[in-house]
């Protein structure tokens, strides 16, 4: 995967993300790809997985920061 890709899948968020990888995932378990084809998708897959887990670490850090606010509040 090239670094037009990398810094294109940094733009998107949580759903778009979420949906491309499981297109990425339709494909590779639908087979009849070559080698290459497949593993430029798995490389793919990957980075949008990544995506997404950065988008829920950072929705966890809020909710983690909004309950501590509160409790120092109470």
């Amino acid at each position: 995967m090239n670094d037009d890709d990398q810094n294109e899948i940094a733009t998107f968020g949580y759903e778009r993300a979420r949906d491309e990888l499981v297109n990425v995932v339709k494909m590779l378990e639908q087979g009849g790809l070559d080698l290459d084809e497949s593993l430029t998708l798995w490389e793919r897959g990957e980075a949008l997985a990544n995506r997404c887990e950065e988008h829920l670490a950072g929705a966890r850090k809020r909710v983690e920061d909004a309950l501590a606010h509160r409790n120092q509040e109470n």
